[in-house]
């Protein structure tokens, strides 16, 4: 959405005129020539909102959400975290938590080992990591599973313990990329219900990608359609 927006909000994510080109074939030809798959497109998410992004597959919401995260560079554009520019921020420095519908769990270690992961890098000590293990198995109505192979857990199981583990770092703004997709309707629709009571509870900012509109109307706070790489009118 071109000209609607201009200075970045003050707090939370600020997304202004932001393009993303495929990287196919950029290395032969200019990125002008290359079909974009994001298109000049601006939206804000407060601090403590819940914005879901959804359109059809193709249509660019996963690679808006992988531009924000770093790992996908924006032809031009910016994106802003409370008035500053991400662009010389290295994903790992962002502070963003990112899950994928897949979970990509550690299947060799436990259900708290990879709850923990996400600390490890915030030097905490080994009885706060252990408090914040079980607040968030608690949280995700998991409570005693920490010494369980994830290995043995059902499929609404492993992506309850793959949200705690994104949560365990206190993330300023989690991505969550199509979570639910992977489970059958009715669990879908549980763990929706669930999900939004979770974010909430916490208050995690967070952008949902999803093309199920039932699921983003329960998740979240705010709908942004998505078409052809743009934002929908």
């Amino acid at each position: 959405m071109a000209g609607v927006m201009n200075e970045p909000a003050r707090d939370g994510l600020s997304v202004r005129n932001a393009t993303v080109h495929y990287r196919a074939g950029l290395a032969k030809r200019s990125s002008e020539s290359v079909p974009a798959a994001v298109r000049d497109v601006s939206f804000d998410v407060a601090e403590g909102e819940i914005v879901a992004l959804i359109g059809p597959s193709g249509c660019g919401k996963s690679t808006m959400l992988r531009a924000i995260s770093g790992l996908e560079p924006l032809s031009s554009g910016a994106i802003y975290w409370a008035g500053e520019s991400l662009a010389a921020v290295a994903p790992h420095r962002r502070g963003f938590g990112l899950m994928f519908q897949d979970g990509q769990l550690f299947s060799h270690m436990s259900v708290a080992k990879n709850v923990a992961y996400g600390l490890s890098a915030q030097r905490v000590s080994k009885e706060e990591k252990s408090q914040r293990v079980d607040e968030l198995l608690r949280l995700v109505g998991l409570p005693g599973y920490g010494s369980r192979a994830v290995t043995e857990l059902s499929g609404g199981e492993r992506q309850r313990v793959a949200l705690a583990r994104s949560l365990a770092p206190r993330p300023r703004l989690l991505l969550l990329d199509e979570p639910l997709s992977a489970l059958d309707r009715s669990l879908r629709e549980r763990l929706a219900s669930d999900l939004a009571r979770m974010l909430r509870e916490t208050g995690t900012t967070a952008i949902l990608v999803t093309h199920d509109h039932d699921e983003a109307d329960t998740i979240a706070d705010r709908v942004i359609a998505m078409s052809m790489g743009t934002l929908a009118s």
